[in-house]
């Protein structure tokens, strides 16, 4: 098991790591808020002097909030995975200083407070630029080892200067820069002339880092999802890495067009990581992390629906200053009584987001007692429930079984169910009369409380309506194994004729005309060894009627695969020509009722087509997959039409044909352009196969 599938975490952990989650969604709810006063302040002033100037940092909301979500939704998926806080800060890092800077744009303080200012601003860009060298090494595992702990420490140590020297640029805010000159500016200017070209081509190198390391675990992660994953991992993250250095070089030239070239990529990059942060993690987040998410969606449709508002009245919305102030109040009274009901909202669209229908059981309950109540019979009802379970709790696969005495039997399935699924007893009067059987979701190891819950309550709410299916199913059970017992020993009996009676009367009969040709023919017992003989060929003949009654000759001469050739060969003509496939040729051994309906129901079907298709060509099929057999008979004549009556008495027969060892005969028409039948019967290789819960299903036709 990799360190993608691992479960939540459990007592201290997992309060820990619901703490984290809290702190992680704090820092969140104050990075939307600051950017939304952000915003409003320069909605506020625009126009004025320096608002320009401070817009354009506005860029950073493009990959610095996405980074925040990412890192809250990697502390709600991967409980204590550091590389949340590290996404986390490196959004905060890059929007908090330029937000706070705003004002210095539009107030022009004092030096020292600039300096301090742009001291901020350095740190943050020397985080930031840090944990972006960083980012592909905290992936798969959302941590890192020593060993990278020490790679990480030199790459800070490295940009250090790189930060420290982009603080002391000339001008700043519109003002002189009070670091462009003293001891920070010769600091600057020195580490510029050693190591400025050096830092330009690091900027390649830290990059190629991240990603050899990146494509060298996936390289060694097992062929499948987890490799998968990376290498979208790996694609994105070299695309937002370009995107970041032509955005360097062009954006004085470009500037629209490199924003939104920053735009897409960071939004593909921090997609990705939360593609793979969703799919991987546990998908089992108690209620107190779905209610910070929740709470961050609030916080997130209020900052937008703030920045809206002033976005409205900076635009002349309303005549005067004093109608702005009347909006105001009445917006944040109506924010203020509409609080409620929107934070519901909010925890709706969480809940359905993860858990669709199952997070509201009795939905799901009355979901399934309506579907039963428009079931046109009591056989519909298993295949409501397993489409019900898929449907509204997402489960991959659903299956439900009923026991008879022959053990248990598969009524309906949707889906295939895995390696270990997990089993939902029917109880009835307390006897056990079936099994709802579902498939964990990818990545999950188990299911929830709240699913067990649910599917415990719709095994229960189902259980009397299986139970009447069971004596169907018993009755059901009894005639295929009658049937099945019948075929084999009809099988018997036929193979013991065959190889024991018939060649025992016709060696007698040889011995007998072998005596009479050595007597005289004066002989009086001549004549009567003569009728003898002939009694013995009436004998033989009467034996071989019987052996052709207990069932097709050709199948115990030759077996399927050779009965069925013959069959074809025989009905092949000029027109139509008749193919016939095996897979696999030669056929394994069958019981001997199953190789009786395929031969029964092939020659029924190229019946069909020689007397009604009018076809000029027909195909017969023959695929054993897994526990069944399947038989196709397809050919490219007129069909039945729409309003034609297609249940005639050869249709009829092959139904029955299928159904009486447990399996099924379908008809489809028109097959392609508008022509052609396709006869397709489904038949149990065995009966054990139709008694038992399969693991997967039949195919389905069509």
């Amino acid at each position: 098991m990799n360190a993608w599938s691992e479960n939540a975490p459990s007592g201290s952990h997992r309060a820990e790591g619901e703490r984290q989650l809290a702190a992680a969604a704090l820092c969140a709810a104050v990075t939307l808020a600051l950017s939304g006063l952000w915003v409003c302040y320069l909605l506020v002033n625009l126009g004025s002097p320096g608002v320009a100037e401070s817009a354009q940092t506005l860029r950073v909301l493009v990959y610095g909030l996405p980074a925040v979500a990412a890192g809250v939704l990697i502390h709600a998926h991967w409980p204590g995975r550091p590389v949340g806080w590290v996404l986390i800060v490196y959004g905060m890092a890059a929007i908090l200083p330029y937000a706070v800077s705003a004002p210095m744009w539009l107030e022009h303080p004092t030096a020292p407070v600039r300096a301090a200012a742009l001291g901020l601003e350095a740190a943050a860009n020397w985080v930031k630029i840090t944990l972006w060298y960083s980012l592909p090494l905290w992936f798969p595992d959302g941590r890192l080892t020593r060993r990278w702990w020490w790679y990480v420490a030199g790459v800070a140590v490295w940009v250090a200067p790189q930060a420290f020297s982009y603080a002391a640029t000339p001008e700043r805010f519109g003002a002189p820069n009070p670091l462009a000159s003293g001891w920070w500016a010769e600091t600057s200017a020195a580490l510029d002339v050693h190591l400025a070209e050096a830092q330009n081509i690091s900027d390649f190198v830290l990059t190629a880092v991240g990603s050899a390391v990146l494509l060298d675990r996936i390289r060694r992660a097992a062929p499948g999802r987890t490799r998968r994953l990376l290498s979208l991992l790996l694609g994105t993250y070299l695309l937002w890495a370009a995107a970041q250095s032509v955005a360097y070089y062009l954006d004085d030239q470009w500037q629209w067009p490199m924003l939104w070239l920053r735009v897409v990529a960071s939004a593909l990059w921090l997609a990705s990581v939360s593609y793979v942060v969703v799919r991987t993690g546990s998908w089992r987040i108690n209620r107190s992390a779905r209610r910070v998410l929740a709470g961050l969606l609030v916080v997130a449709l209020l900052t937008a629906a703030d920045v809206g508002l002033v976005a409205a009245l900076v635009g002349g919305i309303t005549p005067s200053r004093d109608a702005d102030i009347l909006v105001l109040v009445a917006v944040a009274f109506l924010m203020g009584a509409g609080l409620r009901r929107l934070v519901a909202w909010a925890v709706g669209v969480i809940d359905r987001l993860y858990y669709g229908d199952r997070a509201h059981p009795y939905q799901v309950l009355h979901t399934l007692a309506e579907r039963i109540s428009h079931a046109g019979s009591a056989q519909d009802i298993p295949v409501t429930l397993c489409a019900t379970v898929v449907e509204s709790l997402r489960l991959p696969a659903a299956v439900l079984t009923v026991h008879t005495r022959a053990g248990f039997r598969t009524l309906a399935a949707a889906g295939r169910l895995g390696e270990h699924p997990h089993h939902f007893d029917m109880l009835h009067h307390g006897t056990v009369v079936g099994r709802l059987s579902v498939s964990s979701r990818e990545g999950q190891q188990s299911l929830d409380e709240q699913d067990t819950r649910i599917l415990s309550s719709l095994a229960s709410q189902a259980a009397p309506a299986v139970a009447s299916l069971r004596l169907q199913e018993d009755l059901r059970s009894s005639r295929e194994q009658i049937v099945t017992a019948r075929e084999e020993e009809r099988r018997r009996l036929r193979r013991d004729i065959h190889d024991g009676l018939g060649p025992a009367l016709a060696g007698l009969r040889l011995r007998v005309e072998n005596a009479t040709a050595r007597m005289p023919a004066e002989d009086t017992l001549r004549e009567a060894l003569r009728h003898v003989s002939d009694d013995l060929g009436m004998a033989i003949k009467e034996v071989r009627r019987i052996t052709d009654r207990l069932g097709p000759a050709p199948l115990g001469e030759l077996g399927l695969d050779g009965a069925l050739r013959q069959l074809v060969s025989s009905f092949d003509s000029a027109r139509p020509t008749v193919d016939a496939v095996l897979e696999p040729s030669p056929l394994p051994p069958l019981p001997a009722a199953v190789e009786v309906a395929a031969y029964r129901i092939a020659a029924e079907a190229l019946n069909n087509v020689m007397r009604h298709a009018r076809a000029t060509r027909a195909e017969v099929g023959v695929r054993v997959d897994g526990e069944a057999l399947v038989l196709t008979v397809e050919d490219d004549g007129d069909g039945f039409g729409h309003e034609a009556d297609h249940r005639g008495v050869g249709l009829r027969s092959m139904a029955e044909r299928a159904a009486e060892i447990g399996g099924r005969c379908t008809v489809d028409t028109p097959v392609r352009g508008g022509r052609g039948t396709r006869i397709r019967a489904f038949l149990p290789c065995s009966v054990a196969s139709a008694a038992k819960a399969p693991a997967t299903e039949l195919p389905t036709p069509g």
